[in-house]
This record gives structure tokens, C-alpha cells and sequence, in this order.
């Protein structure tokens, strides 16, 4: 009998041991963040704020046709000198440094961003003609920007595939940042129905890529639009609202106050700070940033 006891009491303290460990083990925190040019980032780099570093942050960035970080992550910067576009930052900068001084500990970005692109092929994308569509008809026809074709969609979703088996066994992602809508002004009365099924397209094949059905409910949270931008479209901002009533895994950052450039489209410095801060608050508030 004693030996059944000290067998079964053996027993109780290892899996009590696996249990702690496998409990104390901390997931690695992955950000998707993916849209247009106000997600890419255009205030000029000498405008980022002097305090800001990056200790722990690694990311993968893709813009359409370009890949800095194919299917690999390297230290964080924010900056990326890419054809015609003056090295820039964006307010997602500012979001990943308040994640560092949060999580203290290594995590990922996989960043797929465009200026000037739409969802709907029938508005005006870009100068290259790419589109974040989701559409059936518009998938089957075309290929990944990536790879010589118009689907944005279809290339993040491909950087997605690559970049996950370079990670820690252990990572979690935890959402998608989203900025986009300027350019879908043409078609705002089709900007809801197309950017839920974006969203569903996302969610879908990290389901389908991990084997995990609870990315089926990954969180989207979606800046909006400043009220002094020259391409915000009410319909589109509503969109935006509506799938947030809708879905209770859909989450809208207001940025109808915040200052622009001279261009009156893009943040200016002081705009994306504030929008990252507020990125960050919205984690914060749906516990995404604790670990």
C-alpha cells in the first residue's frame, strides 16, 4: 500500500511540476498590422520623437511588391526607405514602444502596408493597381502582389505563412492593427460589406494556417479618419462603427481630432503619437496588452 501511495504521490507532484512550468510559460505576443499609407507611416523621420528605442521588438514588413523581411523577422525600425517615399514613420512606431515598455520581453510584428490602396477593385489603388479584396472573383483571377499580381490580401496572408514557423512554438497573436478607407471613398457604400469580408478572410486562414479555431474571433481594431482629411468619407467611418456593433471582436480608435500633415491626409508627428497612445490604451482596455 505504501508503495501505491508514494507511486500515485509521485505522480500528483509531476504533473503538478508540468502543470507550473507549462503555466508559467509565457506566450510571445505576435501584432498583424496591415492598410494603407497612414498604417505605412508618412511623417518625415526626423520628426520621431528622440526618447523612443526598441529593445525587444522584431518585425516582418511587406508593402505590396516590396519585402524587406520575406518569411524572416530583424530588429525593428521605424523606418524603411522604400522607391519614391521618403523614409517615414507612422503611429504604429509608437504603438510597438509602448508594447516594449509593457511586455519587457521579445516580440513580433508582421506589418503588410500600401499607401493609397482600396479594397474594392473598382475604385483607384494606388499607382501600382493593387487591392486588399477578399472578393471570390477578384482571388481567382489574380495572385499574390508579392509574386507579380494584384491581391494585397492574398500577399500578406502569404508573409503570414512564412513568417509563423520562424517564430517561438509558443507565440500568440494577439490582433490585427488596421488603417485603411481613404482610397474606398469612390465605393463607401460597399466599404462595410467588403472590409467585414476581409476581416473574415483573415481570420479564416489563420484558423486554417494554425489549427486554431480561436483566431476566428481575433481581435480587428480599425483607426478612423481625421475630420480634416480631404479623403474622409462618412460612409466608410460608419463602416467602421457598424461592424464594431456588429462584432464584438471589432473595436474602432477614434481619430477624428487628431492634426495632419500639409497634405491633409496624413498624421503629422504629433497625430501619430496620439493615435498610437490610443492603439495602445484600446489593448490595454480589452487586456490584449498583458501577458
Amino acid at each position: 500500500m505504501r508503495k501505491i501511495f508514494l507511486l500515485k504521490t509521485s505522480l500528483l507532484l509531476l504533473l503538478g511540476m508540468l502543470a507550473t512550468g507549462a503555466a508559467g510559460r509565457k506566450e510571445v505576443a505576435v501584432v498583424l498590422t496591415a492598410g494603407q499609407s497612414n498604417a505605412d507611416g508618412r511623417v518625415p523621420l526626423d520628426q520621431f520623437p528622440s526618447n523612443i528605442c526598441y529593445r525587444y521588438c522584431q518585425w516582418s514588413y511587406g508593402s505590396g511588391d516590396f519585402e524587406t523581411a520575406a518569411g524572416r523577422f530583424v530588429p525593428y525600425a521605424p523606418r524603411v526607405a522604400k522607391p519614391k517615399i521618403e523614409a517615414s514613420w507612422g503611429f504604429d512606431a509608437v504603438l510597438y514602444h509602448l508594447l516594449e515598455q509593457q511586455w519587457q520581453s521579445p516580440f513580433y510584428v508582421i506589418k503588410h502596408t500600401d499607401g493609397g490602396t482600396a479594397i474594392d477593385p473598382q475604385c483607384k489603388s494606388s499607382t501600382h493597381g493593387l487591392f486588399w479584396s477578399a472578393d471570390t472573383a477578384f482571388l481567382n483571377r489574380t495572385s499574390s502582389a508579392s509574386h507579380g499580381g494584384k491581391s494585397l490580401l492574398k500577399a500578406f496572408e502569404r508573409q503570414i505563412d512564412d513568417c509563423l514557423p520562424q517564430l517561438p512554438e509558443n507565440y500568440e497573436i494577439k490582433c490585427l492593427v488596421w488603417h485603411q478607407g481613404e482610397s474606398d471613398q469612390q465605393a463607401a457604400s460597399r466599404y462595410y460589406d467588403n472590409l467585414k469580408t476581409v476581416v473574415a478572410h483573415i481570420r479564416q486562414h489563420l484558423v486554417e494556417v494554425t489549427g486554431k479555431k480561436k483566431y476566428r474571433r481575433l481581435p480587428v481594431i480599425c483607426g478612423s479618419f481625421s475630420k480634416d482629411s480631404r479623403q474622409a468619407s462618412p460612409l466608410v467611418a460608419e463602416a467602421l462603427h457598424r461592424l464594431a456593433c456588429e462584432d464584438k471582436h471589432f473595436f474602432v480608435v477614434d481619430a477624428t481630432d487628431l492634426p495632419l500633415l500639409s497634405d491633409r491626409l496624413h498624421f503629422n508627428a504629433e497625430g501619430a503619437q496620439k493615435l498610437g497612445q490610443r492603439f495602445f490604451d484600446k489593448m490595454v482596455e480589452l487586456k490584449i496588452a498583458q501577458r
